[in-house]
């Protein structure tokens, strides 16, 4: 799977994005989390192999999960959709 870092300053938590790279709610919280200084992860859904995807779309349905972006923090919390509240709540942002 490919999975990209994007270093940030806070690495308080460990934060994975699963996104689509053409979606627009993605690529804002992307954006988000690095204005934020968040040390980050993520994955472009629709550019994994087939193979990858259909892991990534299992693990995320068992988190009843079929939107984008959707934010997992510390393999506890799963943030659905740009949520900027529900995103510095979960990491003690400001």
């Amino acid at each position: 799977m490919n999975v990209v870092a994007v270093p940030g300053d806070m690495k308080d938590h460990k934060v994975l994005v699963y996104a689509l790279s053409t979606c627009a709610w993605c690529k804002r919280t992307k954006q988000f989390l690095k204005d934020k200084k968040v040390h980050y992860e993520y994955v472009d859904v629709d550019l994994a192999n087939p193979e990858d995807r259909k892991k990534i779309e299992n693990d995320l349905r068992k988190w009843d999960c079929y939107a984008y972006p959707a934010v997992l923090i510390d393999g506890k919390r799963l943030i659905i959709g740009f949520k900027t509240d529900d995103l510095k709540e979960a990491l003690g942002l400001r």
